[in-house]
C-alpha cells in the first residue's frame, strides 16, 4: 500500500480466511493463559501478547498500526486523549530535574501541561516563539534538555512551525524533536520526513471527525538513536529494575520508546483508549482522507469572503497568501493545513458576542475538526475571567472569533456567516 487513502480505508488490519472484515471490538479486560509459564514469560518481556487491558489491548493496537503507517512510523500506541498522548510522549524521557524546550504557540491544555503541571514533577521548560532564529533556539538549550516540543498548526493561534529548524536545532543538542500533529494529519503533513522524531495526536479532532470519541496517539518515527546519546536517556539506555534489568533500546530496537511507554507508562498510569472508542476512531480513520480536501476546501472558501469582508479586522489562515505563514505552509502543507479559521472584528467583543448569536449552522462548541461547522470567541467562554488588557496578552483579544469549518455546502456556511455579520 503505497498510497495514503487506501492505508486510511485498509492499514493496520488484514483480515485472514474467515476472519471479521471490520476490526474486532476485544471487549474484555483480561485475557486467558493454560499455564502460569506462558503468562510471566509476557511480564517478563520475552513474548508479546495480551494480559491487561491497562496495558495493551489488540484493538487499540490494530488501530495504532494503522496510525503508524499514516504518519510513516516504526512503532505506535493510542491513549485516553490527546493530552495523555503528549504527556506520555515528554514523560517517556523526561523525569525530575530535566527540561524541556517548546513552542510558545501551543493549545493552552498543552502549555498548562508543561508550564504548571509537570513543572510540579521537577521539569521546567523554556518557551520559544515558533519564529525564532537558530540562534534564539539555541540558546534556550540547557544541558539537561531532553526534549523539544511543538505543533505543525498551533491550537488556536494557527502559527505554522518550520519543522525542519526545529528538527535541526534538537538534533544539534542530541535530543528528539516531538510535534504534535492533530490540526494537519498526516493526510497534510508528515512531521517524521522533515525531520521530526515522534509524533503526536488529539485523535478526537480530525481522525475521529464526528466528535464521538476522546482519544490520542503516539508515533514513534525509530529514527532517533537513544543508545548514541545513552547519558540522556538512562530509562531507555540502562537496565529497568522493574522488568528484570531489560535494556529497552538494546532489546527492542526501533520499537524502544513505545515499549518504554507502553510496559511503564500505561502500566502505571493507565491512560488507555477504550475498545469502543478505537473502533469508532477506526471508523473516522477510513475516511480522512475524503474530508481532509473539504475541510480545506471549504476553511479557504470562508477565510476569503471573511478577508474581502468591511467589518472583518484581520483573519489568520494560512492558506491565504497575505497570512504571515502562507510561504512556510506551501512548503510544508502544499495541499492545506486544516479546516479551522481565526478572525478579529472591528467592533470587539459586543460584535462578537452579536456573531456568535445570530450564527445558526455554527454550533457554540468548546471543540474543533469536527464534520460540523462549530465556533467560539474565547473573551465570552474560555478566557471570560479575563479583562480586554489581559486577553490581549494572551494572544486571545476580545474580538477574536475562532471557527473550525466542518465538511457542509461552503455556500450555505458563507450564508451563515454573512448574515451574523450583517445583524452586528
Amino acid at each position: 500500500m503505497s498510497n495514503i487513502g487506501t492505508k486510511c480505508v485498509q492499514g493496520g488490519y488484514t483480515p485472514g480466511n474467515g476472519e471479521p472484515r471490520q476490526i474486532p471490538i476485544y471487549q474484555s479486560t483480561t485475557f486467558k493463559y493454560a499455564t502460569s509459564e506462558e503468562m510471566g514469560k509476557l511480564f517478563d518481556l520475552e513474548a508479546s501478547g495480551y494480559f491487561y487491558t491497562r496495558l495493551q489491548n489488540p484493538t487499540n493496537d490494530l488501530v495504532a498500526n494503522k496510525i503508524c503507517e499514516l504518519e510513516g512510523g516504526a512503532a505506535a500506541m493510542l491513549t485516553s486523549s490527546g493530552q495523555a498522548a503528549n504527556f506520555f510522549a515528554l514523560f517517556n524521557i523526561c523525569g525530575c530535574g530535566d527540561h524541556i524546550v517548546a513552542s510558545s504557540t501551543i493549545y493552552g491544555g498543552t502549555f498548562n501541561l508543561i508550564a504548571v503541571t509537570m513543572a510540579k514533577m521537577g521539569i521546567t521548560a523554556t518557551f520559544v516563539s515558533p519564529d525564532s532564529s537558530e540562534e534564539e533556539l539555541n540558546a534556550a538549550f540547557q544541558p539537561n534538555t531532553k526534549a523539544m516540543f511543538g505543533e505543525t498548526i498551533a491550537n488556536p493561534a494557527l502559527t505554522v512551525l518550520d519543522i525542519e529548524k526545529f528538527a535541526k536545532v534538537a538534533h544539534a543538542h542530541g535530543v528528539p524533536l516531538i510535534v504534535d500533529n492533530t490540526f494537519p494529519t498526516p493526510i497534510n503533513c508528515r512531521p517524521i520526513e522533515w525531520g521530526a522524531d515522534i509524533v503526536t495526536h488529539s485523535t478526537t479532532k480530525y481522525m475521529d471527525g464526528h466528535g464521538a470519541a476522546v482519544g490520542g496517539a503516539i508515533v514513534d518515527s525509530g529514527n532517533f538513536d537513544w543508545m548514541a546519546h545513552a547519558d540522556k536517556y538512562p530509562g531507555l539506555c540502562t537496565p529497568d529494575d522493574s522488568y528484570h534489568g531489560v535494556t529497552y533500546a538494546e532489546r527492542f530496537g526501533k520499537a524502544a520508546y513505545i515499549t518504554k511507554a507502553t510496559v511503564q507508562l500505561m502500566r502505571d498510569f493507565g491512560s488507555i483508549q477504550s475498545p469502543q472508542n478505537a473502533f469508532i476512531l477506526n471508523l473516522g480513520l477510513e475516511s480522512l482522507h475524503v474530508r481532509m480536501p473539504r475541510h480545506v476546501e471549504n476553511a479557504q472558501a470562508v477565510a476569503e469572503f471573511l478577508n474581502s469582508h468591511e467589518k472583518v479586522a484581520y483573519v489568520n489562515y494560512s492558506g491565504l497568501p497575505t497570512d504571515k505563514y502562507y510561504e512556510r505552509a506551501q512548503k510544508y502543507m502544499p495541499n492545506g493545513g486544516c479546516g479551522v479559521v481565526s478572525f478579529g472584528l472591528k467592533g470587539g467583543r459586543e460584535a462578537a458576542s452579536i456573531f456568535m448569536r445570530e450564527l445558526k449552522l455554527g454550533a457554540i462548541e468548546t471543540h474543533v475538526a469536527d464534520a460540523r461547522t462549530c465556533c467560539l470567541n474565547p473573551a465570552t467562554s474560555t478566557h471570560r475571567q479575563m479583562t480586554d488588557e489581559q486577553l490581549k496578552e494572551a494572544g486571545v483579544p476580545a474580538e477574536l472569533i475562532r471557527i473550525s469549518i466542518g465538511i457542509e455546502d461552503k455556500a450555505d456556511l458563507i450564508a451563515d456567516i454573512a448574515q451574523a455579520l450583517d445583524a452586528i
